[in-house]
């Protein structure tokens, strides 16, 4: 059974794997290593082997919380793994104190958006051409979840 636990800068190559093998345009390490400052909360799926097999990257600023990315292995979606960390991030954000979560998403992104969904989260706003895409731009949807 999967195990959570809190994310360190050591899990960083190994997140930025699963970033880069789940997505067109991932982040870099750069950005990776900016998000282990204070107000970030970020957790690590293992595997039964201590594998990470995906991660979040969350954010709270005085009562809001903000999903920044959410990954899970190629290998290993489908399975449940992006509920169960997307769950862990909302428990997280409530246990932090937060008010209301908050997040963006690729218009092309269905799956994810289903997820969102399906965990509560509702549509609130559009970001016109946001995303680079290969052959442009294109919208990200803005997603909240009240917690309150």
């Amino acid at each position: 059974m999967p195990l959570l636990r809190s994310a360190t800068p050591a899990d960083i190559p190994a997140m930025l794997q699963i970033e880069q093998s789940a997505n067109s345009h991932p982040w870099s390490e750069s950005t990776f290593n900016t998000c282990f400052s204070e107000r970030y909360f970020n957790a690590v799926l293992l595997n039964d082997d201590d594998t990470i097999i995906g991660f979040y990257i969350g954010e709270k600023v005085a009562v809001e919380a903000s999903l920044f990315n959410i990954g899970v292995s190629p290998k290993f979606q489908g399975l449940g793994y992006g509920q169960q960390l997307l769950q862990h991030f909302i428990a997280q954000a409530q246990d932090l104190g937060a008010l209301d979560c908050w997040l963006e998403v690729r218009q092309s992104n269905a799956n994810a958006i289903k997820l969102y969904e399906k965990c509560g989260f509702i549509q609130t706003g559009l970001r016109p051409s946001y995303y680079p895409t290969a052959t442009g731009r294109e919208d990200a949807i803005l997603m909240a979840l009240p917690l309150g």
